[in-house]
C-alpha cells in the first residue's frame, strides 16, 4: 500500500515536497515513480528511481526543479519541487513497480493521489 502526501497550495517560483510511504516491508525493492494528472490531461510520467536509490530519470519539463530521492530505511520515497510553475498544477501519484523502474515500466501499485495547485 502506498501513501502519497504533501501536496497543497503554493505560489509559483515556491516549492513543495511529496513524501510516499510504503506499508511494504520489501520496499527496496521496488522500483518508484511520480506521475501527475492535470484536470482533462492525461495521467503523465514525472520522475523514477531505481531501487538501489542510486539512478534517477526525469520527465524534460521537470529537469532541474524536482528532485526524486528514497529512504529504503523508512520506506518512503520523495519528491522535492523547486520553482514550481502554474503547468505543474495536478494531482500527483506516487507507483510501484516489482520489475523495473524508469518512465516505460509496469507499475504494479498506485497511491490515492496528492493535489498540487500553483498560483500565479
Amino acid at each position: 500500500q502506498l501513501q502519497a502526501s504533501g501536496g497543497g497550495l503554493v505560489q509559483a517560483g515556491g516549492s513543495l515536497r511529496l513524501s510516499c510511504a510504503a506499508s511494504e516491508r520489501t520496499f527496496s525493492l521496488y522500483g518508484m515513480g511520480w506521475f501527475r494528472q492535470a484536470p482533462g490531461k492525461e495521467r503523465e510520467f514525472v520522475a523514477a528511481i531505481h531501487r538501489s536509490g542510486r539512478v534517477m530519470y526525469y520527465e524534460d519539463s521537470v529537469k532541474g526543479r524536482f528532485t526524486i530521492s528514497r529512504d529504503n530505511v523508512k520506506n518512503t520515497m520523495y519528491l522535492q519541487m523547486n520553482g514550481l510553475k502554474s503547468e505543474d498544477t495536478a494531482v500527483y501519484y506516487c507507483a510501484a513497480s516489482r520489475a523495473g523502474w524508469g518512465k516505460e515500466t509496469t507499475y504494479d501499485y498506485w497511491g490515492q493521489g496528492t493535489q498540487v495547485t500553483v498560483s500565479s
